[in-house]
């Protein structure tokens, strides 16, 4: 998964995909390998299904829970608020914005 995560990330586009329970659809900031060892997503969440009730905003998904991702035609621009590509979460970085 990780060229097409990594592809997503340098084009800027945005991906949607299946996680604990629904569609999510996420802008994606950075991917790499967590302080436990998984493969991990930093996401900007823009729309979809949200285990908490609270589907906007920065999520951490672990890639081996991630079925059926898509990336679509549709760009982001920017940083978001709070943004940080030397993520403190992960012990290495395979790309990032």
């Amino acid at each position: 998964m990780e060229p097409v995560i990594c592809s997503a990330i340098q084009s800027r586009r945005i991906i949607k995909f299946y996680y604990k329970g629904g569609i999510r659809i996420v802008e994606p900031f950075c991917y790499g390998v967590s302080t436990a060892g998984n493969e991990v997503l930093r996401a900007y969440q823009i729309g979809g299904y949200s285990e908490s009730g609270k589907p906007v905003g920065w999520k951490l998904f672990r890639i081996s829970k991630i079925s059926g991702l898509t990336v679509t035609d549709e760009h982001f621009e920017g940083n978001r608020p709070g943004y940080n590509p030397r993520d403190k979460a992960m012990v290495r970085i395979y790309c990032h914005v």
